[in-house]
């Protein structure tokens, strides 16, 4: 009889997550299939059920593409047509050129790409950036308040660094002039206060940025970016709110699994900013990204009210108007259309930059943006997010997501048994996106 137990690999290298997909592993495996295993030299055949969570550099790919039946894996090889800030807005360009009334029209603001490695080749590289020239003209004749802002967002960059507002080709140039690394004359006074004796940092990356306030950029991230229409104003919570008037993000967990189905988990958060939002144009020098940037991981360790679970948050705002009775599930449904659709036009139109493999699922972290009219946005899509910015008061809302994932995506796979709750749960894993890529 062929060997029927589950060898499982869980090393996910996280202290805050690794214990709690253990216990979802050993919670919903039969323990007499499950046998866990540090890697793949204790596996007793390359035939047998073999599961990996891990992080990325440590998965076993090379099994995990010979072995199409029996192995499974918690990543997909190649993901950036998401992932990376620059070719997402490609797959939103590129599927609206063939689909202009995609919800996606309606859900992700149009952005324009661009490479440049030195300040001094800006121009050159916005020669072709028509709408951002076309702003620039406009606000000339506007008042400050009136202004169009963008935002900057370097492709390769994460954790909020890098990211500019702007609303001039002069203030987008001073941001360029920023990160520019030292001419050849700084670098040889540098040389010659490093053997004078006077103290150099040498260990760790370089940010070209003069910013305290860790969203500075490596050199090594510098060369494409994105530019989209800045969302202003943003939906604030009311007076009487812990949080009021500070500009938020809803992080939403999506799962997609084999090739291609696609669940967004309905329990969501809404990750505040440090401090209260002001329009860009109420500042005189570069805006406060403190007050702009919700990235949990930008602020101090200060993080009463940064993060709430967003049906926390009241059902009705005063002065939002929605055909919905409940504003928050008119957001989440436009959260659940927006997501299907970007992961097909993802699978469909970018097909080179993303191949869902059928023994593989992978958890994603979907940022969206909810502006003041109640028109959700969405900002970035993330791989392996960071589930610990959770809390630990919210831990629970992770720990059902990994019992959910072993019944939605483990389980099937294994042939364990039909999954127990999760898809098409109302409060679990909700599917959006059910397609045949051809890959089974």
């Amino acid at each position: 009889m062929a060997d029927q137990k589950i060898y499982a690999c869980i090393d996910y290298e996280d202290k805050y997550v690794q214990p709690l997909l253990l216990n979802a592993i050993k919670a919903r495996l039969p323990s007499e299939l499950l046998v866990l295993v540090k890697d793949a030299s204790e596996l007793p055949s390359n035939d047998c059920k073999f599961l990996q969570w891990r992080q990325y550099e440590s998965l076993d790919f090379d099994r995990l593409m010979s072995g199409s039946d029996s192995s499974f894996s918690n990543s997909y090889v190649i993901r950036k047509a998401l992932i990376r800030k620059h070719y997402l807005s490609m797959t939103v360009s590129h599927w609206l050129t063939k689909y202009p009334e995609s919800a996606l029209k309606r859900h992700v603001k149009s952005g324009v790409e661009f490479e440049v490695d030195f300040a001094e080749f800006l121009d050159e590289a916005l020669i072709e950036a028509f709408e951002l020239h076309e702003s620039w003209q406009r606000n000339e004749s506007k008042e400050p308040s009136e202004k169009e802002w963008w935002i900057l967002k370097p492709g390769m960059s994460d954790r909020g660094q890098g990211i500019r507002l702007f609303s001039s080709e002069e203030e987008l140039t001073e941001i360029f002039e920023e990160w520019d690394p030292p001419s050849d004359d700084e670098e040889e006074d540098e040389d010659e206060a490093a053997h004078s004796g006077d103290e150099a940092d040498d260990s760790g990356p370089k940010f070209e940025d003069n910013d305290d306030d860790a969203t500075g950029i490596m050199t090594s991230q510098l060369r494409h970016f994105v530019a989209q229409p800045y969302i202003d104003p943003p939906l604030l919570m009311p007076s009487d709110h812990p949080s009021a008037g500070r500009k938020f993000h809803i992080r939403t967990y999506v799962l997609a699994v084999g090739a291609l189905k696609v669940f967004v988990y309905k329990p969501m958060l809404a990750l505040f900013a440090g401090k209260p939002y002001s329009p860009p144009s109420t500042e005189e020098t570069q805006p406060d990204l403190s007050a702009h940037l919700t990235n949990t991981c930008l602020q101090t360790g200060e993080r009463e009210g940064s993060v709430h679970t967003f049906w926390s948050l009241p059902s009705t705002l005063p002065n939002l108007q929605t055909q919905a009775s409940d504003w928050r599930e008119d957001v989440f449904k436009q959260i659940c259309d927006a997501t299907g659709q970007v992961f097909e036009a993802a699978a469909r139109s970018m097909s080179i930059h993303f191949q869902p493999l059928p023994n593989a699922f992978e958890l994603f972290g979907l940022d969206f943006m909810v502006d003041a009219e109640g028109t959700t946005w969405l900002m970035e899509v993330n791989a392996f997010p960071d589930f610990a910015q959770t809390g630990s008061e919210l831990q629970d809302l992770v720990k059902n997501l990994m019992e959910d994932v072993v019944d939605v995506a483990i389980k099937p796979f294994f042939g364990v048994e039909e999954c127990s709750k999760g898809a098409g749960d109302k409060d679990g894993l909700v599917e959006v996106l059910n397609i045949d890529l051809g890959k089974n």
